[in-house]
Formats: structure tokens, C-alpha cells, sequence
């Protein structure tokens, strides 16, 4: 889960300078757009200044949060979040109200400054909650909040014993991103809105706390534990967990947290983590956030991980036993410098957090394994990309293979697709190839450095990608045509070719296969699991039941420990009605929550008359374990079903 301003300086102070600016020059006004607010001068030049995030009820420009203290008492019998939320804030154009986002949060108490206060909850808006309204003047400082959380906030995900690895103990975790921290914290609720922050967090004895923040590394027996980000970050960044929870270091500045009986196994996957920091730093320079480790969480994570800072909340199902599924964790690690460092002003913009995050991601596994292994997985990025494009236009959903999005009267987490990731990777790849790996690296940098804890959004990256390099580059801007890229539909003709020794092997195997070949007889002697995901994808997509006998016998996909190839093998179960692996299919579904597996199974049981029983039935079953960003999703596939 998912998942950058330039040439400006931070988001907030610009529109400072805009509203001072604007009220002592009548010459110039501002227009308002669903993207931006556009300053127009006497010279009719046009700079963008503030994108407009259509997902907050928030005006920063007239009042925002920079610091949050928080205290909150986990009720695990209850299901529920008591918290005192206490803001500072800084009001300015003689604004008398400051709006925050919620959603299906009990307001018990609002003060300003220390004084009572009245509030508006206003009615429920079915994407975007409840806006609070409190009222403020030029010289409030303070705004604390008393507050409940609902049983069933969409944020929060209480797991019983059960539901553990360790079967003892009961764990929760949040997941905010896009817009869900509102439903855990009072907040203004805006990638583009960025605090520091502290807290302070009662659990029962048994238990840890952990957050997205300095951490303790054990117990303490009083359950109360405190926390600390010095750096300012948006709110879907804020994340909790509490369980049983032990910590192992890895090196001088990582570490990772898990359940007792998944600490050893999660410490030796992870063993890398190190090498993995270093190569990264040397890319782009040096890690802003102090300790980077990682907390593996139960199944039911709905994503395969969330670049919390300073603590990484990653899925079991990357714990393959031989560190194969590691480029998960360098992924995560990237965004602490794309997306957590420098930030996608709205999710309009989302591609700028994720496209930057594949890019830098690929090049330190590239750093870390060699280039023949980042290779195979550009090329899975761009078999993912094609099929996502394929799947959009299909359904008539063509203008999502856009990069720059139009999520108006939509939920964000609509943009979580391929497009944003893996169309991304493939425009900076283009521009790497075009002006040459130096150069850019130089220009990465730079954007690194200079934005450092500030937002962007497309207009504003593609003026300084022009400033900053192209325009340095003749013909680059032509050859490249980042435009067609960010606001045409599709996969551009232009999109860098991948070459890869090892991805033909796969794919000649699966042609001999399809003209005979026995299974037996094919040379598959030191593959990679990405030649097995290479392999089953070129195969046919209607196989009979003794085809996929031979192949299970012989390659045991139903029994491997590697969730990647496991999770692509079970689509062609659902979709081929193999009934001899319903029994690992059903097992998958029940006990994984990770959305990328689950969609495409649920999608193809779901397509046919034959198994949509079996997809409701195994859902029934295995709602309880998933998180609301997963459920939701399913539910949304078996509503359109019903509704054709």
C-alpha cells in the first residue's frame, strides 16, 4: 500500500507568499481549478502555486496542523481507539474556522487553547467522512480533540488470537493510505499536508506498541509507550501496531519486529536489509529518517508493504525461506526517499510517489543482485502494466491508464493500479535511456535534495524535469514526449525495450511445452522464481485437467513456499476449474489478505457461473481475516456481477 513540490518552496509557505502577494497587488487574481490555483499576472504568464486535493475538507491555506500530540488507549475487547488528539496550528487571512477530516469517529470533546469550544460534524460524505468544523481565530494556537473510534473503522484491523502466528495474542494494525487515517485520527487528511508528531500509547501488559516513528526494541512492563517523528510527514504516513511482539537487529541501523515464532525466520529474510540502505544511499544520497526497520505483520496486511517511516509494515507472504521475494523491502525502502521525502501532492498525482519508487527500487536491486535480475523485474512491470491496460480498456475504464488522474467523486484508492507503478517506471527508464544514467542520477539527486519534505504535482515536475534536464538534452523532450506519457491513454510506442537471457529460457520452455515437450523433459535447472511467473504466464490460458496435472506433478506449484508463483498458479486453478486444487486454493484465500493475490483469483472464480458459489462461499469464510481495503474490493467485484 499504497505506493513530489518543484521549483517552489514548500507547498505551505507558497501559499503564504500567494496571499500576501494577491492581496497587496490588485494587478494579479487567482483561478480556481480541480488541480490547482493558478496565479495570472499583468504579463499573462501562468505559474501553478497550490494543487487542490479534492480528498480533504482541509484549507491549509487559510488554517493547518504542524505538530500532533497524541494519546491513545487500545481496547482490544472493544475494538476500539480513545484518544486525545492535540494540535498546534497556525491560522492566517483572518480565517475564523479550521476543517478537519473524519469518518465514523465519536467527537466527545473539542477545546481551543484550553477553552470548551462548539463543533460542527457535518453530514457523511460517502468518499471523503465527516468534516469538522471548529472555530478558531487569528490567534489560536492549541486545538485538542477528545475522541472514540467505531468498532469497524475502516483504518483498523483487530485480529484475534487465531488470526496470529503465534495463536496467544490479539493484534491490531492500521493501514491509512489513501484516506483512512481520518478514521483512526482527527486529522487534516492530505498527502500534501505534512506535521511532526508525538504520542503516547496505553496497551495491555502483554503487548508492544510500535509506530511510524522512533520505536522501543522490547517490552516494558508498564504498557505505556512513547513515541517521537521529528520530521514532518502527511497523515497517511501515521501508522500503529501492537501485538506479541519481539525485535531483532540486522545491522547498525536496521532491524526487524514479528511475532516470537516468526522473529528467527523474518531476520534471516531480511538479512540484506543493509546492503540494501547502503546501495540506495549511495544512489541518491543520504537516508533522512535515522533507523529503517521493518514489522511483519500478520496475513490479513492487505498490501505487500507500506513505507511507514522508520518502520516498514510488510506482508508474511514475502517470508519465502531463501530472500527471493526481498524486492519487496527495496521497494519500501525507496520510498523513504520517493514519497515519504518528497511527495505527491494529491492522489491525481499518485504516479509521482510509485513510478519514482519502481524506478529506484529496480536500480538498487540492480546495485545489490545485478542487472540480470532488476531486468526480470522491469520486464514483470511491464507484462503487469500491459495486462492492467488491457483489463482498464476492456471495461471501459481506458482514461485510468492515464498517469495524471481525474479521481473527482471517487475514492483514491482507485488509482492503486499498475498504471501509477508500472507506466511510471517505464517513463523514467525512457528517460534514463534517452539522456544517459549520469546525467539523470545527477537530476534525481538534485530533485531529492531540493524537495526534500515538500510536495509536487505533475505540471510542477515536468517543468523542472524540462528546466533541469531535457532542455540540456537536445532533441531529449521529442524523443521522450513525457506529455503522451502522463496524459494520453495506453501504453506509448516509445516505451523502453527489455531484453533478458533468462526471460527467453522461460518463455522457449513454455513454447516447447505447448508443442509437445514433456513436462519432464524441460531444462529448468536454476530458475529464478520470476522464470517460473515468466513460464506459467506464456502458457496457454485454457488448460485441460491433464495438462495441469503434469505440470503440478512435475514443477509442485501447489506446494511451493514462494507466494508470487504460488498466487499466479492458483488463477489458472480458478480459472480452469481445477478441482484436484481447490484444497490449496481455498487455504490461500482464507489465510492470505494480500489484495494483489486476491483480486485476480476472486476475478476469475467470479467470471464464471460455475464458481461464483465457490467465491462467495470461500469469502463468507474468509472475510473476517482480510482488511477493509481488501473486502471492499472483493465486495465491489461480486456487486458487479450481480448487477449484469
Amino acid at each position: 500500500m499504497q505506493h513530489f513540490s518543484l521549483q517552489l518552496k514548500t507547498i505551505f509557505s507558497s501559499l503564504v507568499l500567494f496571499s500576501l502577494f494577491t492581496a497587496c497587488n490588485p494587478e494579479k487574481k487567482s483561478i480556481e481549478t480541480t488541480d490547482s490555483i493558478t496565479e495570472i499576472d499583468s504579463t499573462n504568464q501562468m505559474t501553478t502555486s497550490t494543487p487542490t486535493d479534492i480528498h480533504t475538507f482541509a484549507m491549509p491555506e487559510d488554517a493547518k496542523i504542524t505538530h500532533l500530540d497524541l494519546k491513545l488507549n487500545v481496547d482490544f475487547e472493544n475494538k476500539m481507539l480513545s484518544g486525545i488528539a492535540t494540535y498546534d496550528v497556525e491560522i492566517q487571512n483572518n480565517i475564523d474556522k479550521i476543517y478537519l477530516d473524519t469518518r465514523s469517529l465519536t467527537i466527545e470533546n473539542v477545546e481551543v487553547d484550553g477553552q470548551k469550544a462548539n463543533f460542527e460534524l457535518a453530514t457523511e460524505d460517502k468518499n471523503l467522512g465527516q468534516k469538522l468544523t471548529i472555530p478558531v481565530t487569528d490567534e489560536s494556537k492549541k486545538v485538542t480533540i477528545t475522541y472514540k473510534t467505531s468498532s469497524d473503522a475502516e483504518a483498523l484491523q483487530w485480529l484475534s488470537p487465531s488470526q496470529t502466528a503465534g495463536k496467544k495474542s490479539p493484534f491490531l494494525f492500521t493501514q491509512s493510505q489513501a484516506i483512512l487515517a481520518r478514521t483512526w485520527v482527527p486529522t487534516q487528511d492530505s498527502p500534501g499536508i505534512r506535521f511532526t508528531y508525538t504520542a503516547e500509547v496505553t496497551v495491555p501488559k502483554d503487548l508492544m506498541a510500535v509506530m511510524s516513528a522512533e520505536n522501543p526494541q522490547q517490552k516494558n512492563d508498564s504498557g505505556i509507550y512513547s513515541f517521537k517523528m521529528e520530521q514532518p510527514i502527511p497523515a497517511y504516513l501515521l501508522a500503529l501496531a501492537v501485538g506479541d511482539l519481539r525485535f531483532q537487529p540486522i545491522g547498525e541501523r536496521t532491524g526487524v519486529y514479528a511475532e516470537p515464532s516468526v522473529i528467527s525466520k523474518a531476520a534471516y529474510e531480511f538479512e540484506e536489509m543493509d546492503k540494501m540502505l547502503e546501495a540506495a544511499e549511495t544512489l541518491y544520497g543520504k537516508y533522512a529518517w535515522g533507523r529503517y526497520d521493518l514489522i511483519v505483520l500478520p496475513p490479513s496486511f492487505p498490501f505487500g508493504g507500506m513505507e511507514n517511516p522508520r518502520l516498514t509494515f510488510a506482508t508474511p507472504t514475502i517470508l519465502a525461506g531463501d530472500r527471493s521475494l526481498t524486492s519487496l523491502v527495496a521497494h519500501e525502502l525507496a520510498h523513504s526517499w520517493s514519497g515519504n521525502l518528497v511527495t505527491n501532492a494529491t492522489w491525481n498525482d499518485f504516479w509521482l510517489n510509485e513510478g519514482f519508487t519502481v524506478y529506484f527500487e529496480n536500480r538498487i536491486m540492480e546495485e545489490v543482485y545485478g542487472k540480470d535480475y532488476a531486468e526480470m523485474l522491469a520486464l514483470i512491470s511491464y507484462q503487469d502494466l500491459k495486462s492492467e491496460v488491457a483489463a482498464m480498456t476492456s471495461a471501459g475504464s481506458a482514461e485510468d491508464t492515464k498517469l495524471k488522474l481525474d479521481l473527482t467523486d471517487r475514492n483514491p484508492d482507485d488509482g492503486v493500479t499498475s498504471i501509477a507503478y508500472d507506466k511510471g517506471f517505464y517513463l523514467l527508464k525512457l528517460i534514463e535511456n534517452t539522456v544517459g544514467r549520469e546525467k539523470f542520477d545527477t537530476f534525481l539527486n538534485k530533485y531529492f535534495t531540493e524537495y526534500a519534505f515538500k510536495t509536487t504535482n505533475t505540471e510542477d515536475f515536468l517543468t523542472y524535469l524540462d528546466k533541469n534536464l531535457l532542455s540540456q538534452v537536445e532533441g531529449s523532450m521529442e524523443t521522450i514526449n513525457p506529455k503522451k506519457w502522463i496524459y494520453e491513454t495506453g501504453i506509448p510506442a516509445n516505451i523502453p525495450k527489455i531484453e533478458s537471457e533468462r526471460y527467453d529460457k522461460s518463455i522457449a520452455a513454455a513454447q516447447s511445452w505447448k508443442d509437445g515437450t514433456p513436462a519432464a523433459q524441460l531444462d529448468t535447472k536454476d530458475w529464478t522464481y520470476q522464470q517460473w511467473l515468466f513460464f506459467l504466464r506464456a502458457l496457454p490460458n485454457q488448460l485441460s485437467s491433464q495438462q495441469m496435472d503434469e505440470l503440478d506433478k512435475k514443477f509442485k506449484f501447489s506446494e511451493t513456499g514462494n507466494n508470487e508463483v504460488l498466487g499466479e498458479w492458483l488463477v489458472k486453478v480458478a480459472h480452469n476449474q481445477y478441482e484436484k486444487s481447490y484444497p490449496q486454493l481455498r487455504k490461500f484465500l482464507v489465510n492470505v489478505g494480500r489484495r494483489k493475490f486476491l483480486s485476480p483469483i476472486y476475478s476469475e472464480l467470479i467470471a464464471n457461473e460455475k464458481t461464483i458459489p465457490l467465491a462467495k462461499e470461500i469469502y463468507e469464510e474468509a472475510k473476517p481475516n482480510y482488511h477493509f481495503v481488501a473486502s471492499s474490493s472483493i465486495e465491489k467485484m461480486l456487486a458487479k456481477k450481480e448487477d449484469k
